[in-house]
């Protein structure tokens, strides 16, 4: 997985700590992610890739989400108050967040941290679609912008816990 790394990246202290981070997700999320009573096959080429159900894929979009609160110059104050439910994906990113409480317990009560992966990556890809489909940065209601950035600060909350749990980290950058 490193070596897949160093070949994206130019070489230096922050790569190597981005490189580690991006491979211990790699596999640490290829492995949970399947059930615990079923054989799969290690395959590092599908697990360090950066599409997909994968660690380098939720990495992705919590660097990305970072990136946009950065851009934004976001420091916490908005609300959700002035959320447009009328959005592409809003809704979609919204009940898969709702769903945190109850994954947590099922896959805590059932062994079964695969369910917290699948959870993850559903919110990955619910706020993939949102961010696609929603100008955020470029909204020109200033109310609605903040609401959307409090948002994505909640969604990368909840997928650092996640990811938390599972026993890895993502980057600031990538």
């Amino acid at each position: 997985v490193q070596e897949k790394m160093r070949e994206r990246y130019d070489d230096s202290e922050f790569l190597t700590e981005t490189v580690r981070q991006v491979a211990l997700a790699a596999i640490k999320y290829g492995d949970l992610s399947n059930q615990a009573r079923k054989d799969y096959n290690f395959d590092i080429d599908r697990f360090s890739s950066f599409e997909g159900n994968t660690g380098p894929y939720i990495l992705y979009n919590i660097v990305r989400i970072k990136s946009i609160l950065a851009k934004a110059e976001y420091r916490g104050d908005g609300d959700f108050g002035a959320l447009d439910f009328a959005a592409p994906g809003l809704k979609t990113l919204l009940l898969r967040l709702s769903s945190f409480r109850s994954v947590m317990r099922d896959a805590y009560t059932e062994l079964a941290p695969h369910k917290l992966c699948q959870f993850v990556h559903e919110v990955a890809d619910a706020f993939s679609s949102f961010y696609h489909d929603t100008p955020i940065l470029r909204e020109a209601d200033e109310s609605k912008r903040k609401s959307y950035l409090a948002l994505l600060d909640y969604v990368k909350r909840i997928m650092e816990l996640a990811i938390d749990l599972l026993g890895f980290e993502a980057p600031d950058k990538m």
